[in-house]
């Protein structure tokens, strides 16, 4: 029998891919103190890709304990500027100093996934996605984040590419559900490979 899948992440894009994939879940919020666990593996000099993974582990495991038996997905989205990591804008300020960083420049998006169950991960993967923003004049850019500030302050790198942010890239390699936040077709795999998912 299938086990129970939670989803420990507040995250509606990533409710909604389990939800069209048709993969049954649940949602649990976990409460982690995000800012400061990436602060502290940024003091001690974590790469991205290492704070994408601790963040997916951490959601995971939280909601796991509470959660006996239960499979549970937490999720993580980091972006790695020239080794630099940046997060969700604070401000429009903040968006359009990022944005100006990586116009005419690449970066790579790093899009962490870890199961837990019983406290425990037992899967995890990190996908990652490689994009050329091209060079975009800063009257563009402070109209773009003006006309979609409600949007983009929830997204890492003040772009989503289902919307206009689309127009702010010249080159994008790899899985677009990683740019969406979740790895989703190594998700499915695993868990068909597990029974859970019939095929």
């Amino acid at each position: 029998m299938p086990q129970t899948l939670i989803l420990a992440s507040g995250s509606a894009v990533r409710a909604q891919l389990l939800r069209q994939a048709c993969v049954a879940h649940r949602v649990e919020v976990p409460r982690v103190d995000e800012e400061m666990i990436k602060n502290a593996l940024v003091a001690e000099e974590a790469p991205p890709r290492d704070i994408a993974d601790t963040l997916a582990e951490m959601k995971a495991r939280k909601i796991s304990e509470k959660n006996p038996g239960a499979l549970v997905l937490g999720c993580d989205q980091v972006l790695d500027h020239q080794g630099r990591m940046l997060s969700k804008p604070v401000d429009p300020a903040d968006a359009l100093q990022q944005l100006r960083a990586l116009s005419g420049d690449r970066h790579a998006l790093l899009s962490a996934a870890v199961i837990c169950e019983d406290g425990k991960p037992i899967w995890r993967h990190v996908g990652q996605v490689r994009l050329r923003m091209r060079p975009l004049s800063d009257s563009y850019l402070q109209d773009y984040v003006d006309r979609n500030w409600d949007s983009i302050r929830h997204a890492v790198g003040c772009y989503k590419l289902e919307e206009e942010g689309v127009r702010l890239f010249s080159n994008v390699q790899g899985d677009y559900f990683h740019v969406l936040g979740m790895p989703l077709l190594e998700l499915i795999n695993y868990l068909t490979l597990r029974g859970d998912l019939s095929t």
